[in-house]
């Protein structure tokens, strides 16, 4: 029998149900938004999840204009988009906060942030919700994808962080990024188990790209690179979304309709599926992970470990935020008055 001391020293990894969520949002609508984020984490929970992964950017939608549009014609479309993006934190999160807090889950969603100074600046970013309702961290996309620049900011090291929580060490990348393969190596490198990835619904890609299969292939690689667990949540494309980028154009309507655009599920450390995802479908993908499951698999293959030169190759990783101005005044500078000083 092991005494007190060794019974603290014993492994110990968690065992987890585990939930992404594949939908759309309420379209550029943010309280209604929230409300289904809200009511998702509620079934989930209700289904046993311990983490629901939700899709990038769901509160509260993707810019497809700056696929379908030229920018001018886009710019009222980004002023929509600039409205209906939050401040993290805020009443928003709060709100998000509070049900992940009620139904004991952590919970990983894609917002669009409003930068807090930089009027006109918007992230993509995804916030980290712990089990106990607090707010873990935020990750912003650290290069928008393509004809994204036209919407976002990229982000910068100080969100390449992976977070301890009930189901495991935990980072997250959105979408395109998961392709990077040193921010992808940063997050393996802190001990990551447990990987959300998040994704968008992009029927208007290239004809000879299939979004579903790039997303799957994605997912494989970096679970089979690191040994872990990744869990995909991809938004799918709602009749009101095709309605709207269609109105004044109807040939839009058949290029955001093509299928194998959104794909969701969860893979294990050999790179197999678990269970079975969701291709296109409005849902959630439900499957058990064990991270017990990550130690045989590193005796193979472990790239922040045994399986690396370290003598050879050296990854350095700037987490310093980044800021647009440094004041420096001097002893003598006059203090700023406070915002609700009378004059």
């Amino acid at each position: 029998m092991a005494t007190p001391d060794e019974e603290s020293n014993m492994l110990d990894l968690p065992r987890s149900k585990v939930a992404a969520v594949q939908a759309a949002p309420v379209f550029l609508d943010t309280a209604a938004t929230v409300d289904k984020a809200c009511s998702l984490i509620a079934e989930a929970a209700r289904n046993g999840a311990r983490l629901v992964a939700f899709p990038e950017v769901f509160v509260a939608g993707y810019p497809y204009w700056s696929w379908l549009m030229t920018p001018i014609e886009g710019g009222a479309w980004f002023e929509r988009l600039y409205r209906s993006a939050i401040t993290v934190p805020g009443p928003e999160t709060e709100r998000l906060c509070d049900a992940a807090r009620e139904h004991g889950c952590v919970v990983v969603i894609g917002v669009n942030e409003r930068d807090p100074r930089a009027l006109g600046t918007l992230y993509n970013t995804n916030i980290v919700i712990g089990a106990d309702g607090a707010i873990l961290g935020r990750h912003r996309k650290l290069v928008p994808t393509w004809a994204e620049k036209l919407s976002w900011a990229g982000g910068d090291g100080s969100s390449l962080r992976v977070y301890d929580t009930p189901v495991g060490p935990l980072g997250t990348l959105a979408c395109g990024e998961n392709t990077n393969t040193l921010a992808r190596f940063a997050l393996l490198s802190q001990g990551e188990l447990v990987h959300v990835a998040n994704y968008i619904a992009l029927p208007v890609a290239p004809a000879s790209y299939n979004m579903a299969e790039a997303i799957r292939i994605r997912a494989t690689a970096h679970s089979f690179e690191g040994k872990l667990f990744t869990i995909v949540a991809c938004s799918t494309v709602s009749e009101e979304i095709v309605a709207a980028m269609s109105a004044e154009r109807p040939g839009n309507r058949a290029l955001l309709a093509r299928p194998q655009s959104a794909f969701s599920g969860v893979i294990d450390p050999h790179g197999n599926l678990v269970g079975e995802p969701l291709i296109d479908d409005e849902g959630i993908v439900y499957a058990e992970i064990d991270l017990n499951q990550c130690i045989q698999p590193k005796q193979m293959h472990d790239i922040i470990g045994a399986y690396n030169r370290f003598d050879i190759f050296d990854l350095r990783v700037d987490r310093r935020p980044r800021a647009a101005t440094s004041f420096q005044d001097g002893p003598g500078a006059q203090r700023p008055l406070p915002v609700n000083a009378e004059n």
